[in-house]
């Protein structure tokens, strides 16, 4: 695996001193952390640095300065061990090659010990001697012959995580349906609850063909404008509601937001119609369609 050059989206420096973080994503899984930076220690965005995470002290980049106001959504912070240098990104690199040895041979010892799991890559922790490996299953797996076998071959400390199916789209990467690095891989790794109601407000295909991605769960990207339509809509009547016009009954079946009109059904007729259109009257509290067409 290589890493991308050092170099900056946009110029910044970044100072140690006077409670200066800033946000970092590890290399190996693309997690993100905020870290503290040492006094006398100036960073630029881009900069691999050597932190602590919860695998291990390992290689993470800086992504830029994170204000006070905004720490909070982050979490607990860590200290940066050290700056790295360039015998650590070949090492990094090294240890990447060798992973993909790991991770073939531990998919030949589940095989062997007949495991219901699934291998999804392999990691040597840059600063200890550690080899963790990341699998999935539908249930918990009793694993400790292959720990035992694990151990025997590599003469290392083995840890075996088990994640999601989210988690593995993010630690492994790839494309969306937009043709797009994966949000979870490229964008955040703070996976947020993505719901069914998300894609019924934005208007959007219920076929979880379109709505998936390749992990098969909702797209994580339905979350991102939801607010937006949630508000829009706010006010407006709901579709499936009744709005009676020209002494005939509609209903309503599409609330679009962007173009601002509403389209109603009913008498063999359908017509779209802009929001303006569309008034609550005070007494019934029911919804009308006003005849001025102006």
């Amino acid at each position: 695996m290589s890493l991308p050059a050092s170099r900056p989206h946009f110029p910044c420096t970044i100072t140690g001193g006077a409670g200066e973080v800033a946000l970092a994503r590890t290399a190996h899984c693309g997690e993100t952390q905020l870290v503290r930076v040492a006094d006398g220690m100036e960073l630029s965005c881009g900069d691999y640095v050597v932190i602590a995470t919860k695998y291990g002290r390992d290689l993470a980049r800086i992504l830029g300065p994170v204000s006070a106001e905004n720490r909070d959504r982050w979490g607990d912070t860590t200290a940066v061990h050290r700056k790295a240098v360039k015998e650590d990104l070949d090492r990094y690199e090294h240890n990447a090659a060798k992973a993909e040895e790991a991770a073939k041979r531990c998919r030949a010892m589940i095989a062997e010990h007949r495991l219901p799991m699934q291998l999804v890559s392999a990691h040597y922790v840059l600063d200890e001697p550690r080899l963790v490996f990341f699998f999935t299953a539908e249930s918990r797996v009793d694993f400790r012959s292959l720990v035992k076998d694990l151990v025997a071959e590599f003469h290392l400390r083995i840890e075996l995580r088990q994640i999601g199916v989210r988690d593995e789209s993010r630690l492994v990467g790839g494309l969306g349906v937009c043709g797009r690095v994966l949000c979870c891989h490229g964008i955040t790794d703070k996976l947020k609850p993505v719901s069914i109601k998300m894609a019924k407000v934005q208007n959007l295909s219920l076929n979880s063909m379109k709505i998936s991605g390749p992990c098969g769960r909702l797209l994580c990207c339905l979350e991102y404008e939801y607010d937006f339509y949630r508000e829009q809509k706010r006010g407006l009547p709901h579709e499936g509601s009744r709005v009676k016009f020209e002494d005939t009954l509609f209903r309503i079946t599409e609330v679009n937001v962007l173009t601002r009109k509403i389209r109603v059904e009913g008498d063999g007729r359908v017509m779209e119609l802009p929001i303006e259109r569309f008034y609550q009257d005070a007494k019934s509290q029911r919804w009308m369609i006003s005849t001025d067409s102006t």
